[in-house]
């Protein structure tokens, strides 16, 4: 009796996925974009420091039991790297996800998309500043187009409405966020070697510790949650997509290709956005929308690729 050869398995998708860093990547701009527009749309229904600190929590709940047995293994490298740690935490969940959303209630998202393009130069900035580490020539290039793609759509294909855009205290703010956002993914290049639930359990676990006071002191103010449906509905969503979900995907996105390569996908965030107001909100698309989208793809696909043996 011929005993037949064993078939092969069939891809695992999980792990399939886990070695895509460009659709990573996008996927993390499109939960990012959602996250943009639904903070504008419940602004001043929501208390931002209460829900970024009550969006943490909620994610450190979900990703323990599978975490676990990865922070047991790896604490010692994790304590080993404590104040790091601490600092990735502050950086990157509590100050820079606290301070977009309460931006949120001061600024436009016109505005708020604007300063959003401007994601991949605060990451080249700090690399460069703390690492040394330069832009290549096609990555300066891919931001440029890029940027260039993000303005038109914005701008709806008018450089003129440059001169109608007024910035207030919540432009500042949501800056400020990209700051930090950029300090954290430059830094990541140093985070001690983890397993990835690990890395991110541990970070939103002690961002969302770093906000309870803040939180406390928000609800003294009589600034509190109320849990009706849209409340109910937002943190479902910040939980899994944007928060879950996005941070599993950049954290590994950037473990794969780098921070600057890593940075042009944040371009991606506007486009998404833009893109979710014509199919969600009914705006008509328009010649501007397709060549925008046209030059952040060129300008991502050209500042993604991998260096040459020559530069």
């Amino acid at each position: 009796m011929t005993i037949p050869a064993p078939q092969p398995s069939a891809p695992d998708p999980v792990r399939w996925l886990n070695h895509q860093p460009y659709l990573l990547l996008s996927l993390t701009a499109l939960f990012w974009a959602g996250n943009i527009v639904l903070a504008r749309y419940v602004a001043g229904h929501l208390p931002p420091l209460t829900l970024t600190c009550v969006r943490w929590i909620g994610v450190f709940l979900v990703l323990l039991p599978f975490a676990l047995p990865h922070l047991k293994r790896d604490w010692p490298v994790l304590r080993a790297n404590l104040p790091l740690m601490v600092l990735l935490s502050a950086i990157g969940f509590a100050f820079n996800n606290a301070i977009s959303y309460w931006a949120m209630q001061y600024t436009q998202a016109l505005n708020a998309l604007l300063i959003q393009s401007s994601g991949p130069l605060f990451v080249a900035l700090w690399s460069l500043v703390l690492f040394g580490v330069r832009l290549t020539r096609a990555q300066l290039a891919g931001i440029v187009i890029s940027l260039v793609g993000v303005l038109t759509i914005i701008l709806r294909g008018d450089l003129s409405a440059l001169a109608s855009i007024r910035f207030n205290k919540g432009d500042v703010m949501f800056t400020s966020s990209l700051l930090a956002f950029g300090l954290y993914s430059a830094l990541m290049l140093k985070r001690p070697v983890t397993h990835q639930l690990s890395l991110i359990a541990f970070t939103t676990g002690c961002g969302a510790i770093l906000l309870l006071p803040l939180s406390l002191w928000e609800y003294s103010t009589g600034y509190t949650l109320k849990l009706d449906a849209i409340t109910i509905a937002t943190l479902i969503y910040v939980v899994i997509f944007p928060s879950t979900l996005a941070y599993l995907f950049f954290n590994r996105g950037i473990a794969l290709i780098g921070p600057n390569r890593a940075a042009p996908f944040f371009h991606l965030v506007p486009v998404f956005g833009s893109a979710m107001a014509i199919l969600l909100l009914g705006e008509e698309p328009r010649l501007f929308h397709l060549v925008g989208y046209v030059l952040v793809l060129a300008g991502v696909v050209i500042a993604s690729r991998r260096a040459s043996a020559a530069g």
